[in-house]
């Protein structure tokens, strides 16, 4: 899905909407960090309690300039009788995750839509975003793992087979996912890496990049505010190219590109390149 061109009321409230009528749908669960104040999602989550599915709600209060919004809409959730959590001791909950486990004719089967925006109809005609509607059972497991992990607090040794969430795998994997991209390029293959996202802030993301342009990664970067990096610095950045795009939109998307020598890799998620977002946040990139 491509907001605002493909419509967030059609495809985002929709699945939400059809989940709290559909019969066969036992449980739903989300993320909640920012919505818009006549919200119809709430109120389908309401929907889905009332008719006896199990609805979990991770309300983040702490969300910048809605902390009283979310105060009140997990109020009301609770008043419905949704069980409501509010994340993670110590980290910010920004992930954008709608998750609804269905009984289907061959058993339990797993829907989720994982976006790069939040769950808000009128930022939605505003903003650039992506999201992904998907019933791949890997990526349900790794959805399961994240919500018992959000929900309970419990930390065993979670494993995540497809999903990228942060504090603890994301970074990592940027990280080796650049260093392998300098491997391929120093064997003869072709290098390219391409992100793009609100800021890249992270010390550790940038200096991985220059070691990549040093190595001669071509990267191509789009970044619509802070950027720490400088590029076409020659010896050190000089196949780095920084763009950001100014229009009618705001560019709110986070797309993660690794060319792989040829097994191309594309990641989608919530996460910008800032140490608060990938070290000090539940985070959820997808490929």
């Amino acid at each position: 899905l491509q907001h605002p061109y493909e419509s967030f009321v059609t495809s985002v409230e929709r699945f939400v909407r059809e989940a709290s009528r559909d019969p066969k749908v036992l449980a739903i669960k989300m993320t909640l960090y920012r919505t818009s104040e006549d919200s119809k999602i709430i109120q389908y989550l309401i929907d889905a309690a009332q008719n006896g599915k199990q609805v979990a709600v991770v309300v983040e209060l702490k969300a910048r300039f809605d902390e009283s919004a979310n105060i009140r809409w997990a109020n009301r959730l609770e008043e419905a009788g949704i069980h409501v959590t509010y994340g993670v001791v110590g980290l910010k909950t920004h992930c954008k995750v709608v998750f609804v486990v269905r009984r289907d004719y061959s058993g339990l089967r797993r829907y989720a839509h994982i976006g790069t925006g939040n769950y808000h109809a009128g930022t939605a005609r505003l903003y650039t975003d992506l999201g992904l509607l998907t019933c791949d059972p890997v990526i349900g497991e790794d959805l399961t793992e994240l919500f018992n992990y959000l929900t309970t607090g419990y930390v065993p040794k979670r494993n995540y087979r497809k999903l990228l969430p942060a504090p603890k795998v994301l970074k990592p994997a940027l990280l080796a996912k650049i260093a392998r991209e300098i491997e391929h390029h120093q064997a003869g293959k072709p290098g390219l890496i391409q992100f793009k996202m609100n800021a890249l802030e992270d010390s550790d993301i940038v200096e991985a990049l220059y070691r990549a342009s040093q190595a001669g990664v071509k990267v191509d970067l789009i970044v619509r505010d802070t950027c720490r990096l400088r590029p076409g610095i020659p010896g050190l950045s000089e196949t780095i190219q920084v763009i950001s795009i100014v229009g009618r939109l705001l560019e709110h998307t986070r797309i993660f590109y690794f060319h792989n020598a040829g097994e191309e890799e594309f990641f989608i998620g919530s996460a910008d390149c800032m140490k608060r977002n990938l070290e000090s946040r539940v985070e959820v990139v997808t490929p």
